[in-house]
């Protein structure tokens, strides 16, 4: 039997969860896409690879959404054996991620290491 895996929204110490409101941005249809992906991450965890997940930089991780022709990305980190926190996410309209989020998603990571870590 598969285990679950626990996908949580990373909370900022003010009570913001900028990748749960990203998503409530997204258009339904793409939304939709999004949850069923997340629900992907649920099933397989370290093992989802591409084209749903890719290892980004320092255990910051995208689960790569598309539909049709709209790309979007939800960056997450791996935190105890079994969670992992969404930092925040952004429509994906160039080639390389942009530099300003995957620096968010790297502050919010440490962040909640700073905070959690036992």
């Amino acid at each position: 039997m598969n285990i679950k895996w626990d996908v949580e929204y990373y909370s900022t110490p003010a009570g913001k969860e900028p990748a749960k409101d990203f998503i409530e941005t997204l258009p339904v249809k793409l939304k939709a896409k999004v949850f069923r992906d997340i629900e992907l991450l649920e099933e397989f965890g370290a093992e989802l690879t591409m084209p749903h997940s890719k290892h980004l930089k320092e255990g910051i991780y995208e689960l790569r959404v598309r539909l049709g022709n709209d790309r979007s990305r939800i960056l997450y980190f791996f935190f105890t054996d079994r969670e992992i926190y969404l930092t925040n996410g952004f429509i994906k309209k160039t080639k390389k991620t942009p530099q300003g989020e995957l620096e968010k998603a790297l502050k919010y990571k440490a962040d909640h290491e700073r905070r959690f870590s036992r």
